[in-house]
């Protein structure tokens, strides 16, 4: 039986019952609408990054369609029923067309050829973004590429997400609080800058802007290279032919320090290889700090050891309180 619905407020009908789109910010029962400001927001990628991002866009009303590009049938189901767009497509020239704002949530090395085909779907004046964790590379090949076919590019990278995938682990407030990076160039436009920018702080994250290459070398540090770490911590741990008991010995602490190893081997080796001149610095660093230790430990210095320990909690005790006293997202 053909069932009808009627907007709140108007008494027109709208046809078969369905989800609302994100025009329509979820409330207690039927909503009503708030201003939008795109039409058309395509999420090219829709797992945890991209599905996040997808549920913010509709809670917040910030786009009229949301629509997702996804490479297997079976995930256009899986985006519908997590409700993190108003329809998914294998298409990615469907799902491009007429958007507004595109916003690639890929694994790095599908980046440019996904913007290479889609360029030419693309509306003039069209702004694409993405949320890569290594910029340099992104930002050279797409923004020259994009600026060809009438669109442009600006490099973003929000800072949050988990070791988990797919998008049913995706949820609208990912992005709360988050710090956000945005990576303008000269030849960035006022216009492409601000909705760029909008995204995230809509979304609710705090926005810092600078270069490609100086995000690309903090990151290597504070995360590439906890990152890295963590893989070999488990990989080295839990080889076959340990002693049966080392699995049990391993608590609280080796998971908390080794989480962040789940994540997906696919994005996490595009993302070494992308940062690699940076990262191989940053494990320079790292080896010349354990090197230390190794002598201290030689030398049996009990002094130098405890500064050791005793700096580095000071040091991420105030790094832990500055970010519970860091400002709200703007």
């Amino acid at each position: 039986m053909r069932r009808e619905s009627t907007e709140p407020g108007s008494g027109r009908q709208r046809g078969p019952c369905r989800a609302p789109p994100f025009a329509w910010v979820a409330a207690a029962g039927w909503p009503k609408l708030r201003p939008v400001h795109w039409q058309k927001v395509t999420v090219i990628g829709v797992g945890l990054l991209g599905g996040s991002l997808g549920m913010a866009l509709r809670r917040r009303g910030l786009a009229r369609q949301g629509v997702g590009f996804v490479r297997r049938e079976a995930a256009r189901g899986e985006c519908r029923k997590a409700r993190a767009v108003d329809d998914a497509t294998t298409d990615l020239v469907e799902a491009v067309s007429d958007a507004d704002l595109v916003v690639l949530c890929t694994p790095l090395a599908q980046m440019e050829p996904l913007a290479r085909a889609m360029r030419g779907a693309l509306k003039p004046g069209a702004v694409v973004t993405d949320v890569g964790s290594v910029k340099g590379p992104v930002v050279r090949r797409l923004e020259s590429l994009l600026k060809r076919a009438g669109a442009e590019f600006v490099g973003s990278h929000p800072m949050a997400g988990n070791e988990r995938t797919g998008v049913g682990a995706a949820h609208a407030d990912l992005f709360e609080g988050a710090v956000a990076v945005v990576t303008p160039t000269a030849r960035t436009s006022a216009r492409a800058l601000r909705e760029v920018r909008r995204l995230w702080t809509g979304v609710g994250a705090r926005v810092l802007e600078m270069g490609a290459d100086e995000h690309d070398r903090l990151v290597s540090r504070s995360s590439h290279l906890p990152h890295v770490v963590a893989s070999a911590l488990a990989a080295l741990v839990l080889a076959p032919g340990r002693n049966p008991r080392q699995k049990d010995l391993c608590a609280t602490g080796f998971r908390d320090t080794t989480r962040v190893a789940s994540g997906s081997p696919e994005m996490w080796r595009d993302i070494a290889l992308a940062n690699r001149r940076h990262l191989d610095r940053a494990l320079d660093e790292l080896m010349r700090e354990l090197g230390k230790v190794r002598k201290w430990l030689a030398a049996e210095d009990a002094e130098a050891l405890f500064e050791f320990f005793q700096v580095a909690k000071a040091r991420r005790d105030a790094w832990c309180g500055s970010r519970r006293a860091s400002p709200s997202p703007e």
